[in-house]
């Protein structure tokens, strides 16, 4: 197989490997990012934003910060 997704693949033929395909991500697998991810989507909404209650807004909508002071945002380490 060349070229496309069959290019990612192991070819039996040759036992060579080109390339990787990432496993698929579970559902619990979705709140686990690092601490650098986590920064760095603050970061591009943050550029990407309106102004400060657009960046809130969106920065809550996307689970980066909590809407309640008291609690955790809902995505974290």
């Amino acid at each position: 197989m060349t070229g496309g997704i069959g290019s990612a693949r192991r070819d039996p033929a040759d036992g060579v490997t080109t390339g990787a395909i990432p496993s698929p991500r579970t559902a619990s697998d979705a709140y686990r990012v690092s601490d650098d991810q986590l920064s760095r989507a603050r970061m591009v909404v943050a550029r990407n934003s309106a102004g400060t209650d657009d960046l809130r807004e969106l920065l809550d909508m996307l689970g980066l910060i909590s809407s309640t002071p008291d609690l955790p945002p809902p995505v974290s380490r």
